[in-house]
């Protein structure tokens, strides 16, 4: 019967083609309206790491004092670390996989003499950032803990900057040229790419990555200045030593805590590490700590702007009146059928299949008004990479899950819109229908 219903169901839509094609548009502006925006909403407020978002954690703690403080949330706590505070938290050594870091901006000079010397955004952090994050090698490994205490002199690259610079060949064991210094590359990346950039959210989380890593304390010991936030409660003294020994905040601190009971230990070890620092006399405030896992840093930090969440809004109204202006078509049609419909119910046919023939008709056009909304959805995101500056063209872009659920919003909304004019199909008089004939 099914069969013989979605035959009966093309011979209708055939019947009208210029009200079938209203239709199906009407459903599919609506609906690539409200995915263009879903999709670059999904994109924006996905989890980036889904595999371990919840054993990942975002440090905190209170330096400056109820008094001062530079801001971030409700608990007025800073989003990043002194470098004083960081340093003890690595010496202490309290979780599985623990890393400070920050980005900085240095010149790059290709060992090709061909290619033009760059500058790219390298990110300064201890070997434990790439197994606490689960990042791919294609080539070699990070650096050891070891280079990290030597300060030596090793990079890793990123496979989008190998590509560039060796042509996507083994570079390990080769020799690139940082702000004119020669550096030893122990790996390259794999394909890699968090959306967001939840381990700093100050510098472009939705742009683009990192292109090299170097150990944190050759970085420091080479002046190496950041390229995101710095925030001081103070006059620092000044030059680089300066700013080491200062309260300045401008560091990012992560751990990896496997379990509830790893998490407790860390939030007691946090607590006693700010109780210890009010009793040396350089806090002057009860100890004051926090631990974030991935989502709950997201959400602290408002990474979603309030203005998409309004957009969401605006297209699912939008798809809205769209689905009543198909509902008004579907009535037409039916209602100009009903005397076909009449007669059919006087030949035999009960309404509970006249209803079912109906809404295979209608679950009919959501599916093809889907499949046309899936197009515009897909020019829309194409407009919004040419609209949207470069830091969010990355989430323009559509995956087989915004493809499904593009379908099944486009049917199920359809069948919905069209359960009305169905019904009213299935209660059709069919002596009224054979009187008026």
């Amino acid at each position: 019967m099914f069969g013989y219903y979605c035959r009966l169901g093309l011979r209708s839509l055939k019947r009208n083609m210029v009200l079938t094609a209203l239709m199906i548009a009407a459903i599919a502006v609506g609906i690539g309206a409200c995915m263009t925006t879903l999709t670059v909403f999904r994109a924006m407020s996905g989890d980036p790491i889904p595999q371990k978002s919840s054993r990942l954690f975002s440090v905190q703690i209170d330096n400056w004092g109820p008094d001062k403080h530079a801001g971030g949330g409700a608990d007025h706590l800073e989003f990043q670390l002194s470098y004083i505070d960081a340093m003890g938290l690595m010496r202490a050594r309290a979780a599985k996989h623990q890393s400070a870091m920050y980005a900085t901006r240095l010149p790059l000079r290709p060992a090709d003499a061909r290619q033009k010397p760059t500058k790219v955004f390298v990110r300064a952090a201890f070997t434990d950032f790439f197994p606490m994050f689960d990042v791919p090698f294609k080539f070699g490994a990070p650096w050891s803990a070891s280079d990290d205490e030597a300060r030596a002199a090793v990079v890793v690259l990123t496979k989008d900057t190998n590509d560039r610079l060796f042509g996507g060949a083994n570079s390990v064991g080769k020799t690139i040229r940082l702000d004119n210094e020669p550096y030893t590359i122990t790996g390259v990346l794999d394909d890699w790419r968090l959306l967001p950039r939840f381990y700093d959210i100050t510098l472009r989380p939705f742009g683009d990555g990192d292109a090299i890593f170097l150990p944190f304390n050759r970085a420091i010991d080479k002046h190496m200045g950041n390229v995101g936030s710095t925030q001081c409660n103070g006059d620092a003294d000044p030059g680089w030593e300066g700013r080491l020994k200062s309260d300045c905040v401008w560091l990012q601190f992560w751990a990896e805590l496997p379990g509830e009971i790893d998490v407790q230990k860390y939030r007691a070890f946090l607590d006693n590490y700010a109780a210890e620092q009010q009793k040396i006399g350089r806090f002057h405030w009860p100890p004051h700590t926090q631990l974030r896992d991935v989502m709950q840093w997201l959400q602290y930090m408002k990474i979603v702007p309030s203005e998409v969440r309004i957009l969401i809004l605006v297209s699912f109204g939008f798809l809205l009146v769209c689905l009543m202006n198909a509902m008004g078509l579907m009535l037409a049609k039916i209602m100009g059928r009903a005397a076909d419909i009449g007669v059919r119910r006087a030949l035999g046919a009960s309404r509970k299949a006249i209803f079912g023939q109906c809404l295979i008709e209608t679950s009919m056009i959501g599916l093809a008004g889907g499949l046309f909304g899936l197009l515009l959805t897909a020019a829309g995101l194409w407009a919004a990479r040419s609209l949207l500056t470069k830091e969010f063209v990355a989430l323009a872009h559509l995956d087989w899950a915004d493809t499904g659920i593009t379908v099944l919003l486009a049917v199920s909304a359809t069948v919905l819109a069209g359960l009305y004019p169905t019904w009213r199909a299935a209660h059709v008089q069919p002596a009224w229908q054979l009187k008026t004939r």
